[in-house]
């Protein structure tokens, strides 16, 4: 991470994130809900562990777009929004809806210090931040290696994070084109919190924080699904505490 985000300085840039609109959100999630009921089958297991109150990071597996409306809608709570790449700004639609649920735009190209204000002011506030740690979406099916700016992020607001395991969502819209109903499972894991960072050698401390962040997600997830740390030693740990 840069340097200059040592500072730790929340002040945010109006243009980072729009004030979220509570009935335009009520009618969104109303409309998905019905959508994802008609057109896929879902299982939810573990929302009744999530805080109801205070700040936390979501951190989640991304194999598709369906996945955003999905554990946005499922969660209820007016203060949760999400980091949201500053490339889907070119669709009008798309902006339209990010906008109108406070989203955080994010320059993936650098480190984009606003952007990253405005999600540490608002875990701050207490809300709720949706991100994934990989950065993009996943085009094997399973997880690719994560960025280290959650892990980061997560020191900054001095936040506990909550893994998120979604599967199923690979290639569901070309099943629901062929009037097939994909079976998605959302699997929330127990909130959590990171070790202070070392700052005597940063950047080893954000990778272990990752790999661990990664690591309890991967344990979330069907084999087949863990990707690059199927051979995790923590993962393997976090294993066998499970029985697995």
């Amino acid at each position: 991470m840069n340097d200059k985000l040592s500072e730790r300085d929340d002040t945010i840039n109006p243009g980072d994130q729009a004030l979220p609109q509570p009935k335009v959100r009520l009618i969104l999630c109303g409309i998905f809900r019905i959508l994802f009921r008609l057109l896929t089958r879902v299982e939810v297991i573990g929302l009744e562990i999530l805080p109801l109150t205070g700040g936390y990071i979501l951190a989640a597996n991304h194999l598709s777009m369906i996945e955003v409306p999905l554990v946005y809608c499922l969660i209820n709570r007016e203060d949760i929004t999400g980091l949201v790449a500053k490339k889907h700004k070119k669709n009008f639609f798309f902006r339209w809806l990010v906008d109108s649920v406070g989203g955080i735009w994010l320059n993936r190209e650098e480190a984009d210090t606003h952007a990253l204000r405005s999600a540490s002011a608002h875990l701050k506030r207490g809300g709720i931040l949706g991100i994934s740690p990989e950065g993009t979406r996943s085009h094997t099916g399973g997880l690719i290696p994560a960025k280290t700016g959650v892990a980061y992020l997560a020191d900054w607001a001095q936040v506990p994070l909550v893994p998120v395991a979604v599967t199923g969502t690979w290639k569901a819209f070309a099943k629901i084109a062929l009037l097939r109903r994909p079976r998605i499972t959302v699997r929330f894991g127990t909130p959590f919190t990171l070790p202070p960072l070392d700052r005597r050698d940063r950047a080893t401390s954000l990778r272990h924080n990752t790999d661990e962040i990664m690591s309890r997600l991967a344990a979330l997830l069907p084999p087949e699904y863990r990707g690059v740390y199927a051979n995790h030693p923590r993962l393997h740990e976090l294993l066998q505490i499970k029985g697995d």
